[in-house]
Protein backbone atom coordinates (compact mmCIF):
# COMPACT_ATOMS: atom_id res chain seq x y z
CA UNK A 1 0.00 0.00 0.00
CA UNK A 2 1.47 3.50 -1.12
CA UNK A 3 1.89 6.26 1.44
CA UNK A 4 -0.73 8.24 -0.35
CA UNK A 5 -2.97 5.99 0.02
CA UNK A 6 -2.04 5.42 3.69
CA UNK A 7 -2.66 9.35 4.13
CA UNK A 8 -5.91 8.79 2.61
CA UNK A 9 -6.99 6.12 5.18
CA UNK A 10 -5.25 7.95 8.09
CA UNK A 11 -7.31 11.39 7.41
CA UNK A 12 -10.39 9.58 6.04
CA UNK A 13 -10.24 11.53 2.47
CA UNK A 14 -12.63 10.63 0.08
CA UNK A 15 -12.35 7.02 1.70
CA UNK A 16 -16.05 5.67 1.82
CA UNK A 17 -17.08 2.69 3.76
CA UNK A 18 -16.78 -0.27 1.18
CA UNK A 19 -12.97 0.46 0.94
CA UNK A 20 -12.52 0.53 4.37
CA UNK A 21 -14.45 -2.32 4.74
CA UNK A 22 -12.37 -4.37 1.85
CA UNK A 23 -8.74 -3.18 3.43
CA UNK A 24 -10.32 -4.13 6.73
CA UNK A 25 -10.44 -7.56 5.58
CA UNK A 26 -7.81 -7.75 3.94
CA UNK A 27 -5.95 -7.06 7.07
CA UNK A 28 -8.02 -9.42 8.73
CA UNK A 29 -9.74 -12.22 7.21
CA UNK A 30 -11.07 -14.05 10.05
CA UNK A 31 -14.05 -11.33 9.97
CA UNK A 32 -14.78 -12.70 6.68
CA UNK A 33 -14.94 -16.35 7.86
CA UNK A 34 -18.10 -18.12 7.73
CA UNK A 35 -20.20 -14.80 6.75
CA UNK A 36 -22.44 -17.20 4.51
CA UNK A 37 -23.51 -19.73 7.75
CA UNK A 38 -24.17 -16.31 9.88
CA UNK A 39 -26.00 -14.48 7.41
CA UNK A 40 -28.37 -17.67 6.88
CA UNK A 41 -28.50 -17.91 10.44
CA UNK A 42 -29.92 -14.01 10.64
CA UNK A 43 -32.13 -15.21 8.04
CA UNK A 44 -33.78 -17.66 10.38
CA UNK A 45 -34.11 -15.66 13.26
CA UNK A 46 -35.75 -12.85 11.32
CA UNK A 47 -38.12 -15.39 9.82
CA UNK A 48 -39.13 -16.50 13.19
CA UNK A 49 -40.41 -12.96 13.49
CA UNK A 50 -42.39 -12.84 10.47
CA UNK A 51 -43.82 -15.91 11.88
CA UNK A 52 -45.82 -14.03 14.57
CA UNK A 53 -47.89 -11.62 11.72
CA UNK A 54 -48.36 -14.25 9.20
CA UNK A 55 -49.81 -16.42 12.36
CA UNK A 56 -52.30 -13.62 13.66
CA UNK A 57 -54.02 -12.93 10.57
CA UNK A 58 -54.37 -16.83 9.78
CA UNK A 59 -55.79 -17.13 13.29
CA UNK A 60 -58.40 -14.24 13.06
CA UNK A 61 -59.32 -14.79 8.95
CA UNK A 62 -59.83 -18.35 10.04
CA UNK A 63 -59.68 -19.88 13.70
CA UNK A 64 -61.85 -16.81 14.63
CA UNK A 65 -63.95 -15.28 11.87
CA UNK A 66 -64.41 -18.41 9.36
CA UNK A 67 -66.62 -19.37 7.50
CA UNK A 68 -67.45 -21.80 10.09
CA UNK A 69 -67.41 -20.27 12.89
CA UNK A 70 -64.26 -20.08 15.67
CA UNK A 71 -62.06 -22.94 15.16
CA UNK A 72 -59.95 -23.54 18.77
CA UNK A 73 -57.79 -26.25 16.88
CA UNK A 74 -56.64 -24.06 13.98
CA UNK A 75 -56.18 -21.06 16.65
CA UNK A 76 -53.78 -23.25 19.26
CA UNK A 77 -52.08 -24.88 16.30
CA UNK A 78 -51.21 -21.24 15.16
CA UNK A 79 -50.24 -20.35 19.12
CA UNK A 80 -47.85 -23.48 18.65
CA UNK A 81 -46.75 -22.05 15.66
CA UNK A 82 -45.53 -18.47 16.99
CA UNK A 83 -44.23 -20.30 19.65
CA UNK A 84 -41.87 -22.45 17.58
CA UNK A 85 -40.92 -19.20 15.57
CA UNK A 86 -40.09 -17.44 18.88
CA UNK A 87 -37.83 -20.90 19.95
CA UNK A 88 -36.23 -20.86 16.59
CA UNK A 89 -35.78 -17.01 16.64
CA UNK A 90 -34.22 -17.07 19.90
CA UNK A 91 -31.71 -20.25 18.97
CA UNK A 92 -30.40 -18.68 15.72
CA UNK A 93 -29.93 -15.22 17.74
CA UNK A 94 -27.61 -17.15 20.01
CA UNK A 95 -25.69 -19.03 17.03
CA UNK A 96 -25.80 -15.85 15.11
CA UNK A 97 -24.02 -13.46 18.47
CA UNK A 98 -21.69 -16.03 19.10
CA UNK A 99 -19.79 -16.85 15.77
CA UNK A 100 -19.82 -12.45 15.35
CA UNK A 101 -18.16 -12.43 18.18
CA UNK A 102 -15.74 -14.87 17.45
CA UNK A 103 -14.98 -14.23 13.99
CA UNK A 104 -14.91 -10.14 15.01
CA UNK A 105 -12.25 -10.80 18.75
CA UNK A 106 -9.75 -12.98 16.37
CA UNK A 107 -9.96 -10.54 13.48
CA UNK A 108 -9.22 -7.73 15.39
CA UNK A 109 -6.46 -9.70 17.93
CA UNK A 110 -4.68 -9.77 14.40
CA UNK A 111 -5.35 -6.55 13.37
CA UNK A 112 -4.53 -4.81 16.97
CA UNK A 113 -1.29 -7.71 16.56
CA UNK A 114 -0.39 -6.23 13.51
CA UNK A 115 -0.65 -2.59 14.36
CA UNK A 116 1.40 -3.00 17.35
CA UNK A 117 3.81 -3.98 15.84
CA UNK A 118 4.16 -1.98 13.12
CA UNK A 119 4.22 0.84 15.43
CA UNK A 120 7.68 -0.69 15.77
CA UNK A 121 8.52 -0.45 12.20
CA UNK A 122 7.48 3.15 11.36
CA UNK A 123 9.88 6.06 10.35
CA UNK A 124 11.73 7.07 13.46
CA UNK A 125 10.25 11.03 12.23
CA UNK A 126 6.55 9.60 12.22
CA UNK A 127 7.19 7.95 15.69
CA UNK A 128 8.72 11.35 17.14
CA UNK A 129 5.95 13.78 15.57
CA UNK A 130 3.31 11.54 16.63
CA UNK A 131 2.10 12.25 19.64
CA UNK A 132 2.42 8.80 21.67
CA UNK A 133 -1.63 9.05 23.31
CA UNK A 134 -2.84 9.30 19.79
CA UNK A 135 -0.67 6.47 18.38
CA UNK A 136 -1.60 4.43 21.21
CA UNK A 137 -5.43 4.97 21.29
CA UNK A 138 -5.58 3.64 17.11
CA UNK A 139 -4.41 0.25 18.88
CA UNK A 140 -7.05 0.20 21.33
CA UNK A 141 -9.80 2.47 22.01
CA UNK A 142 -9.55 2.88 18.17
CA UNK A 143 -10.07 -1.03 17.74
CA UNK A 144 -12.53 -1.18 20.84
CA UNK A 145 -15.23 0.75 19.39
CA UNK A 146 -14.84 -1.16 15.85
CA UNK A 147 -15.05 -4.33 17.87
CA UNK A 148 -18.25 -3.05 19.73
CA UNK A 149 -19.68 -2.01 16.40
CA UNK A 150 -19.14 -5.79 14.58
CA UNK A 151 -20.64 -7.61 17.76
CA UNK A 152 -23.56 -5.72 18.96
CA UNK A 153 -23.84 -3.07 15.50
CA UNK A 154 -23.04 -5.58 13.10
CA UNK A 155 -25.91 -8.40 14.28
CA UNK A 156 -28.25 -5.62 15.25
CA UNK A 157 -27.48 -4.58 10.95
CA UNK A 158 -27.75 -8.22 9.87
CA UNK A 159 -31.23 -8.71 11.64
CA UNK A 160 -32.37 -5.43 10.43
CA UNK A 161 -31.44 -6.48 7.00
CA UNK A 162 -33.39 -9.29 6.63
CA UNK A 163 -36.36 -8.57 9.27
CA UNK A 164 -36.77 -6.10 6.83
CA UNK A 165 -36.02 -7.90 3.26
CA UNK A 166 -38.66 -10.67 4.81
CA UNK A 167 -41.39 -8.09 5.87
CA UNK A 168 -41.40 -6.13 2.52
CA UNK A 169 -42.12 -9.68 0.72
CA UNK A 170 -44.56 -10.45 2.95
CA UNK A 171 -46.08 -7.24 2.57
CA UNK A 172 -46.59 -7.62 -1.05
CA UNK A 173 -48.06 -10.81 -0.88
CA UNK A 174 -50.83 -9.38 1.27
CA UNK A 175 -51.37 -6.10 -0.41
CA UNK A 176 -49.12 -3.88 -2.88
CA UNK A 177 -51.14 -1.26 -2.40
CA UNK A 178 -50.51 -0.83 1.43
CA UNK A 179 -46.54 -2.03 0.74
CA UNK A 180 -46.25 0.78 -1.52
CA UNK A 181 -47.98 3.65 0.95
CA UNK A 182 -44.75 2.34 3.47
CA UNK A 183 -42.26 2.59 1.03
CA UNK A 184 -43.12 5.77 -0.53
CA UNK A 185 -43.31 7.21 3.86
CA UNK A 186 -39.50 6.23 4.00
CA UNK A 187 -38.38 7.38 0.56
CA UNK A 188 -37.35 11.22 2.13
CA UNK A 189 -35.16 8.52 4.28
CA UNK A 190 -33.55 6.39 2.06
CA UNK A 191 -33.00 9.48 -0.49
CA UNK A 192 -31.39 11.49 2.48
CA UNK A 193 -29.64 8.35 3.80
CA UNK A 194 -26.02 8.46 1.96
CA UNK A 195 -25.68 12.38 2.08
CA UNK A 196 -26.19 12.37 5.92
CA UNK A 197 -23.84 8.79 6.11
CA UNK A 198 -21.25 11.35 4.37
CA UNK A 199 -21.75 14.13 6.82
CA UNK A 200 -21.49 11.74 9.48
CA UNK A 201 -18.62 9.70 8.33
CA UNK A 202 -16.38 13.20 8.44
CA UNK A 203 -17.60 14.13 11.86
CA UNK A 204 -16.62 11.04 13.33
CA UNK A 205 -13.82 10.55 11.76
CA UNK A 206 -12.51 14.17 13.58
CA UNK A 207 -13.78 12.68 16.75
CA UNK A 208 -11.94 9.90 16.90
CA UNK A 209 -8.92 11.92 15.62
CA UNK A 210 -10.17 14.11 19.15
CA UNK A 211 -10.04 10.98 21.56
CA UNK A 212 -6.73 10.24 20.65
CA UNK A 213 -5.73 14.13 21.25
CA UNK A 214 -7.36 13.94 24.97
CA UNK A 215 -5.48 10.37 25.30
CA UNK A 216 -2.47 12.70 24.98
CA UNK A 217 -3.16 15.71 26.64
CA UNK A 218 -4.01 13.90 29.99
CA UNK A 219 -1.05 10.78 29.53
CA UNK A 220 1.43 13.42 29.07
CA UNK A 221 0.91 15.14 32.26
CA UNK A 222 0.54 12.12 34.11
CA UNK A 223 3.73 10.28 32.93
CA UNK A 224 5.37 14.34 33.32
CA UNK A 225 4.08 14.02 36.68
CA UNK A 226 7.49 15.60 38.69
CA UNK A 227 7.93 18.38 36.20
CA UNK A 228 4.42 19.59 36.68
CA UNK A 229 5.11 19.75 39.95
CA UNK A 230 8.11 21.11 40.32
CA UNK A 231 7.37 23.79 38.18
CA UNK A 232 3.94 24.66 39.37
CA UNK A 233 2.24 24.21 36.53
CA UNK A 234 -0.59 22.30 37.80
CA UNK A 235 -3.18 25.16 36.92
CA UNK A 236 -1.74 25.46 33.30
CA UNK A 237 -1.80 21.88 32.90
CA UNK A 238 -4.99 21.10 33.82
CA UNK A 239 -6.41 23.99 31.35
CA UNK A 240 -4.53 22.27 28.56
CA UNK A 241 -6.67 19.08 29.21
CA UNK A 242 -10.08 20.96 30.39
CA UNK A 243 -9.35 22.74 26.72
CA UNK A 244 -8.41 19.16 25.06
CA UNK A 245 -12.06 17.61 26.63
CA UNK A 246 -13.77 20.38 25.47
CA UNK A 247 -12.53 19.94 21.96
CA UNK A 248 -13.59 16.44 21.78
CA UNK A 249 -17.25 17.62 23.76
CA UNK A 250 -17.49 20.06 20.84
CA UNK A 251 -16.88 17.24 17.93
CA UNK A 252 -18.90 14.59 19.21
CA UNK A 253 -22.23 17.11 19.97
CA UNK A 254 -21.74 18.34 16.20
CA UNK A 255 -21.65 14.69 15.47
CA UNK A 256 -24.54 13.58 17.30
CA UNK A 257 -26.32 16.57 16.04
CA UNK A 258 -26.18 15.15 12.67
CA UNK A 259 -27.25 11.55 14.09
CA UNK A 260 -30.20 13.45 15.40
CA UNK A 261 -31.16 14.39 11.79
CA UNK A 262 -31.00 10.91 10.76
CA UNK A 263 -33.02 9.68 13.09
CA UNK A 264 -35.92 12.15 13.64
CA UNK A 265 -36.47 11.41 10.18
CA UNK A 266 -36.80 7.97 10.57
CA UNK A 267 -39.55 8.36 13.62
CA UNK A 268 -41.29 10.64 10.96
CA UNK A 269 -41.08 8.22 8.35
CA UNK A 270 -42.29 5.31 10.83
CA UNK A 271 -45.47 7.68 12.38
CA UNK A 272 -46.57 8.35 8.74
CA UNK A 273 -46.21 4.98 7.55
CA UNK A 274 -48.14 4.16 10.21
CA UNK A 275 -50.99 6.16 9.61
CA UNK A 276 -50.95 5.61 6.01
CA UNK A 277 -51.63 1.89 6.01
CA UNK A 278 -54.37 2.23 8.86
CA UNK A 279 -56.24 4.70 6.35
CA UNK A 280 -55.64 3.08 3.16
CA UNK A 281 -56.17 -0.28 5.30
CA UNK A 282 -59.68 1.35 6.40
CA UNK A 283 -60.39 1.83 2.85
CA UNK A 284 -59.62 -1.39 1.00
CA UNK A 285 -61.43 -3.45 4.14
CA UNK A 286 -64.41 -1.13 3.30
CA UNK A 287 -64.29 -2.26 -0.60
CA UNK A 288 -63.36 -6.16 1.09
CA UNK A 289 -60.12 -5.69 -0.81
CA UNK A 290 -57.81 -6.52 2.86
CA UNK A 291 -59.48 -8.60 5.55
CA UNK A 292 -59.77 -7.97 9.24
CA UNK A 293 -56.64 -10.17 9.69
CA UNK A 294 -54.23 -9.10 6.82
CA UNK A 295 -54.86 -5.58 8.08
CA UNK A 296 -54.02 -6.18 11.36
CA UNK A 297 -50.96 -8.03 10.34
CA UNK A 298 -49.89 -5.66 8.17
CA UNK A 299 -49.69 -3.18 11.20
CA UNK A 300 -47.21 -5.92 12.42
CA UNK A 301 -44.84 -5.98 9.35
CA UNK A 302 -45.26 -2.19 9.06
CA UNK A 303 -43.30 -2.22 12.72
CA UNK A 304 -41.33 -5.11 11.87
CA UNK A 305 -39.93 -3.14 8.67
CA UNK A 306 -39.40 0.46 10.38
CA UNK A 307 -38.18 -0.74 13.80
CA UNK A 308 -35.26 -1.86 11.78
CA UNK A 309 -35.20 1.19 10.27
CA UNK A 310 -35.19 3.40 12.87
CA UNK A 311 -32.32 1.33 14.57
CA UNK A 312 -30.34 1.67 11.28
CA UNK A 313 -29.94 5.34 12.59
CA UNK A 314 -28.32 4.37 15.68
CA UNK A 315 -26.22 1.55 13.60
CA UNK A 316 -24.90 4.06 11.39
CA UNK A 317 -23.72 6.78 13.56
CA UNK A 318 -22.20 3.30 15.59
CA UNK A 319 -20.85 2.67 11.93
CA UNK A 320 -19.45 5.87 11.24
CA UNK A 321 -17.44 6.31 14.68
CA UNK A 322 -16.20 2.37 14.24
CA UNK A 323 -15.21 3.21 10.75
CA UNK A 324 -13.37 6.13 11.63
CA UNK A 325 -11.56 4.49 14.30
CA UNK A 326 -10.80 1.63 11.89
CA UNK A 327 -9.46 4.13 9.01
CA UNK A 328 -7.09 5.15 11.80
CA UNK A 329 -6.13 1.85 12.39
CA UNK A 330 -5.50 0.70 8.93
CA UNK A 331 -3.85 4.10 8.27
CA UNK A 332 -1.11 3.41 10.78
CA UNK A 333 -0.28 -0.37 9.62
CA UNK A 334 -0.75 1.29 5.76
CA UNK A 335 1.86 3.75 6.88
CA UNK A 336 5.17 2.73 5.08
CA UNK A 337 8.23 1.42 7.11
CA UNK A 338 11.63 3.01 6.34
CA UNK A 339 13.81 0.56 7.58
CA UNK A 340 12.45 -2.85 6.40
CA UNK A 341 13.88 -6.12 8.08
CA UNK A 342 14.83 -8.62 4.85
CA UNK A 343 13.45 -11.02 6.82
CA UNK A 344 14.28 -14.95 5.37
CA UNK A 345 16.28 -13.46 2.14
CA UNK A 346 18.54 -11.31 4.84
CA UNK A 347 22.11 -12.05 5.16
CA UNK A 348 23.04 -13.93 8.43
CA UNK A 349 26.79 -12.88 9.63
CA UNK A 350 29.20 -15.30 11.37
CA UNK A 351 30.09 -13.28 15.20
CA UNK A 352 33.56 -11.67 15.49
CA UNK A 353 35.88 -8.59 15.06
CA UNK A 354 33.48 -6.25 13.01
CA UNK A 355 33.97 -3.35 10.13
CA UNK A 356 32.25 -0.57 9.56
CA UNK A 357 32.23 1.61 6.31
CA UNK A 358 30.18 4.75 5.66
CA UNK A 359 30.40 4.88 1.86
CA UNK A 360 29.34 8.21 0.33
CA UNK A 361 26.63 8.56 2.95
CA UNK A 362 24.40 11.69 2.34
CA UNK A 363 20.83 11.55 4.83
CA UNK A 364 17.70 14.09 4.66
CA UNK A 365 14.81 13.73 7.00
CA UNK A 366 11.28 13.59 4.73
CA UNK A 367 11.36 17.33 2.87
CA UNK A 368 14.46 18.89 4.48
CA UNK A 369 17.82 19.52 3.86
CA UNK A 370 20.87 17.34 4.27
CA UNK A 371 21.90 16.85 7.88
CA UNK A 372 24.65 14.26 6.53
CA UNK A 373 27.04 15.10 3.53
CA UNK A 374 29.67 12.71 1.91
CA UNK A 375 30.33 10.87 5.05
CA UNK A 376 33.09 8.60 4.20
CA UNK A 377 34.47 6.43 6.79
CA UNK A 378 36.25 3.05 7.46
CA UNK A 379 35.87 1.71 11.22
CA UNK A 380 38.14 -0.78 12.39
CA UNK A 381 37.49 -3.86 14.22
CA UNK A 382 38.84 -3.43 17.75
CA UNK A 383 39.20 0.32 17.91
CA UNK A 384 37.52 2.33 20.52
CA UNK A 385 35.92 5.56 18.35
CA UNK A 386 34.59 8.92 19.75
CA UNK A 387 32.27 11.09 17.85
CA UNK A 388 32.03 14.87 18.60
CA UNK A 389 30.83 18.35 17.20
CA UNK A 390 28.97 21.16 18.08
CA UNK A 391 24.94 20.35 18.77
CA UNK A 392 23.17 19.71 15.52
CA UNK A 393 26.51 18.97 13.58
CA UNK A 394 25.07 15.25 12.99
CA UNK A 395 26.37 13.34 15.36
CA UNK A 396 22.86 11.68 16.69
CA UNK A 397 22.36 11.23 13.06
CA UNK A 398 25.44 9.26 12.07
CA UNK A 399 24.94 7.05 15.45
CA UNK A 400 21.63 6.33 14.29
CA UNK A 401 22.65 5.16 10.60
CA UNK A 402 25.38 3.23 12.48
CA UNK A 403 22.54 0.77 14.01
CA UNK A 404 19.93 0.84 11.27
CA UNK A 405 17.15 3.00 13.08
CA UNK A 406 17.49 4.60 9.70
CA UNK A 407 18.62 4.61 6.13
CA UNK A 408 21.19 6.69 4.29
CA UNK A 409 18.90 9.14 1.66
CA UNK A 410 22.02 8.37 -0.99
CA UNK A 411 25.15 6.11 -0.13
CA UNK A 412 25.46 2.63 2.31
CA UNK A 413 26.61 1.48 5.63
CA UNK A 414 28.13 -1.85 5.44
CA UNK A 415 28.71 -4.11 7.72
CA UNK A 416 31.50 -6.71 7.41
CA UNK A 417 31.27 -4.87 3.25
CA UNK A 418 27.72 -6.24 3.30
CA UNK A 419 24.80 -3.33 2.72
CA UNK A 420 23.24 -3.33 6.28
CA UNK A 421 19.96 -3.04 4.38
CA UNK A 422 20.07 -6.49 3.15
CA UNK A 423 21.43 -7.84 6.91
CA UNK A 424 18.64 -10.07 8.63
CA UNK A 425 17.67 -7.85 11.85
CA UNK A 426 17.69 -11.11 14.03
CA UNK A 427 21.70 -11.01 12.54
CA UNK A 428 21.70 -7.38 12.82
CA UNK A 429 20.74 -6.83 16.39
CA UNK A 430 23.03 -9.40 17.60
CA UNK A 431 26.15 -8.00 16.45
CA UNK A 432 24.96 -4.09 16.61
CA UNK A 433 23.70 -2.73 20.16
CA UNK A 434 23.07 1.06 20.93
CA UNK A 435 22.86 2.00 25.01
CA UNK A 436 21.29 5.26 24.74
CA UNK A 437 21.68 8.09 26.99
CA UNK A 438 18.86 7.57 29.24
CA UNK A 439 18.55 3.54 29.69
CA UNK A 440 14.85 3.09 29.26
CA UNK A 441 13.81 0.45 31.94
CA UNK A 442 9.57 -1.47 31.40
CA UNK A 443 7.56 -1.94 34.88
CA UNK A 444 8.92 -5.08 36.17
CA UNK A 445 11.81 -6.21 38.10
CA UNK A 446 15.65 -5.87 37.57
CA UNK A 447 15.76 -9.36 36.13
CA UNK A 448 13.22 -8.63 33.66
CA UNK A 449 14.94 -5.60 32.24
CA UNK A 450 18.40 -7.14 31.98
CA UNK A 451 16.65 -9.77 29.92
CA UNK A 452 15.82 -7.53 27.33
CA UNK A 453 19.43 -8.22 26.14
CA UNK A 454 19.06 -11.70 25.76
CA UNK A 455 15.66 -13.53 27.07
CA UNK A 456 17.11 -17.09 27.01
CA UNK A 457 19.91 -16.14 30.46
CA UNK A 458 19.66 -17.93 33.66
CA UNK A 459 19.89 -16.17 37.13
CA UNK A 460 23.33 -17.83 37.08
CA UNK A 461 24.22 -15.55 34.16
CA UNK A 462 22.95 -12.49 35.19
CA UNK A 463 25.07 -12.94 38.22
CA UNK A 464 28.14 -13.27 36.07
CA UNK A 465 27.16 -10.26 33.90
CA UNK A 466 26.90 -8.03 37.16
CA UNK A 467 30.19 -9.49 38.52
CA UNK A 468 32.01 -9.48 35.20
CA UNK A 469 31.13 -5.54 35.35
CA UNK A 470 32.19 -4.74 38.63
CA UNK A 471 28.73 -4.19 39.75
CA UNK A 472 28.27 -7.16 42.34
CA UNK A 473 28.25 -5.08 45.41
CA UNK A 474 25.79 -2.58 43.90
CA UNK A 475 23.47 -5.59 43.15
CA UNK A 476 23.92 -6.87 46.41
CA UNK A 477 22.94 -3.52 47.89
CA UNK A 478 19.35 -3.62 46.44
CA UNK A 479 16.62 -4.99 48.80
CA UNK A 480 15.45 -8.31 46.15
CA UNK A 481 18.56 -8.09 44.36
CA UNK A 482 17.82 -9.56 40.46
CA UNK A 483 14.40 -9.35 41.76
CA UNK A 484 14.34 -5.68 43.05
CA UNK A 485 10.77 -4.22 40.91
CA UNK A 486 12.89 -1.17 39.23
CA UNK A 487 8.68 0.75 38.72
CA UNK A 488 7.95 2.40 35.84
CA UNK A 489 10.23 3.71 33.46
CA UNK A 490 12.79 3.08 36.33
CA UNK A 491 11.54 5.33 38.37
CA UNK A 492 12.66 3.24 41.53
CA UNK A 493 16.38 3.45 40.27
CA UNK A 494 18.45 6.41 40.32
CA UNK A 495 19.52 7.67 36.91
CA UNK A 496 23.03 6.43 37.44
CA UNK A 497 21.47 3.11 38.53
CA UNK A 498 19.25 2.82 35.30
CA UNK A 499 22.21 3.60 33.48
CA UNK A 500 24.04 1.01 35.21
CA UNK A 501 20.92 -1.42 33.89
CA UNK A 502 21.15 -0.57 30.54
CA UNK A 503 25.35 -1.22 30.96
CA UNK A 504 24.34 -4.96 32.10
CA UNK A 505 21.80 -5.05 29.50
CA UNK A 506 24.38 -4.66 27.10
CA UNK A 507 26.90 -6.83 28.55
CA UNK A 508 24.51 -10.21 28.67
CA UNK A 509 23.60 -9.23 24.75
CA UNK A 510 27.64 -9.34 23.79
CA UNK A 511 27.44 -7.42 20.33
CA UNK A 512 30.47 -6.99 18.21
CA UNK A 513 29.84 -3.30 17.80
CA UNK A 514 28.37 -0.96 20.75
CA UNK A 515 27.63 1.96 20.45
CA UNK A 516 26.78 4.70 23.28
CA UNK A 517 25.31 7.82 23.46
CA UNK A 518 28.07 9.17 26.16
CA UNK A 519 26.42 6.72 29.00
CA UNK A 520 28.31 9.56 32.09
CA UNK A 521 26.70 12.69 30.83
CA UNK A 522 23.55 12.63 33.24
CA UNK A 523 24.76 11.01 36.39
CA UNK A 524 26.25 11.97 39.86
CA UNK A 525 30.08 11.81 40.12
CA UNK A 526 30.04 9.17 42.55
CA UNK A 527 27.82 6.78 40.52
CA UNK A 528 30.16 7.85 37.35
CA UNK A 529 33.38 6.29 38.83
CA UNK A 530 31.00 3.05 38.88
CA UNK A 531 30.03 3.80 35.20
CA UNK A 532 33.13 4.10 33.98
CA UNK A 533 34.74 1.66 35.71
CA UNK A 534 31.42 -0.46 33.78
CA UNK A 535 32.13 0.91 30.97
CA UNK A 536 35.99 0.09 30.60
CA UNK A 537 35.09 -3.72 31.05
CA UNK A 538 31.88 -3.52 28.30
CA UNK A 539 34.10 -1.87 25.96
CA UNK A 540 37.31 -4.03 26.36
CA UNK A 541 37.87 -6.55 23.11
CA UNK A 542 34.89 -4.90 21.21
CA UNK A 543 34.24 -2.02 19.14
CA UNK A 544 33.02 0.34 20.48
CA UNK A 545 31.56 4.23 18.87
CA UNK A 546 30.63 6.95 21.75
CA UNK A 547 28.63 9.78 20.61
CA UNK A 548 30.82 12.05 23.38
CA UNK A 549 28.93 15.05 24.84
CA UNK A 550 32.25 15.35 27.56
CA UNK A 551 35.97 15.78 25.56
CA UNK A 552 37.27 13.33 28.50
CA UNK A 553 35.73 10.68 26.47
CA UNK A 554 37.29 11.66 23.31
CA UNK A 555 40.98 11.56 25.12
CA UNK A 556 40.59 8.15 26.08
CA UNK A 557 39.06 7.11 22.75
CA UNK A 558 41.70 5.55 19.81
CA UNK A 559 40.16 7.59 17.20
CA UNK A 560 37.82 10.59 17.11
CA UNK A 561 35.56 12.09 14.79
CA UNK A 562 34.82 15.63 14.32
CA UNK A 563 31.35 16.67 12.83
CA UNK A 564 30.59 19.53 11.54
CA UNK A 565 27.71 20.82 9.55
CA UNK A 566 27.02 17.00 8.43
CA UNK A 567 30.45 16.33 7.50
CA UNK A 568 33.42 14.92 9.07
CA UNK A 569 35.92 17.51 8.88
CA UNK A 570 38.69 15.83 11.26
CA UNK A 571 39.98 12.87 12.62
CA UNK A 572 42.66 11.55 14.60
CA UNK A 573 43.97 10.82 17.77
CA UNK A 574 42.87 13.70 20.25
CA UNK A 575 46.43 14.13 20.88
CA UNK A 576 46.98 15.01 16.85
CA UNK A 577 43.56 16.87 16.84
CA UNK A 578 43.89 19.12 19.62
CA UNK A 579 46.84 20.72 18.51
CA UNK A 580 46.17 20.69 14.82
CA UNK A 581 44.41 24.03 15.12
CA UNK A 582 40.99 23.21 13.45
CA UNK A 583 37.66 22.32 15.05
CA UNK A 584 38.56 19.66 17.66
CA UNK A 585 41.14 22.58 19.22
CA UNK A 586 38.19 25.29 19.23
CA UNK A 587 35.57 22.44 21.25
CA UNK A 588 38.41 21.37 23.32
CA UNK A 589 39.60 24.96 24.39
CA UNK A 590 35.89 25.46 25.02
CA UNK A 591 35.02 22.36 27.22
CA UNK A 592 38.38 23.23 29.54
CA UNK A 593 37.25 26.50 29.80
CA UNK A 594 33.45 25.55 30.80
CA UNK A 595 35.31 22.96 32.96
CA UNK A 596 37.82 25.60 34.72
CA UNK A 597 34.27 27.92 35.38
CA UNK A 598 33.69 28.55 39.18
Amino acid sequence: MSAAEATRLDHGDDVGGMETLRQGLRVSPELARGWLVTGLLALTMTGGRIVIPIAVQQTIDKGLTGAGGPDMSYVAWMCLLCMGGILVTAFASYLTTVRLATNSERGLATMRIKAFRHVHDLPVLTQSTERRGALVSRVTSDVDTVSQFLQFGGFIFLVSLGQMFLATIVMFVYSWQLALVVLVCFLPLFASLRYLQRKMSAAYGVVRAKVGEMLSAIAEPVVGAQVVRAYAIEKRTQERIDASIDDYRRTATRAQAITGITFSIGGLAAGLANAGVLTAGVLLGVDRQATLGEILAFMFLVALFSDPVQIATQVLTDAQSAFAGWRRVLGVIATPADVVDPGADGVVQRRGPITVEFSDVDFAYPEGDLVLRDVDVRLEPHRRVAVVGETGSGKTTFAKLLTRLMDPTSGAVLIDGVDARSIAFSSLRERVVMVPQDGYLFDSTLADNVRFGRPDVSDAELLDAFESLGLTDWLESLPDGLMSPVGQRGESLSAGERQLVALVRANIADPDLLVLDEATSAVDPGTEVRVNAALERLMSGRTSVTIAHRLSTAEAADEVLVFDQGRIVERGPHADLVSAGGVYTHLHASWIAQRSAP
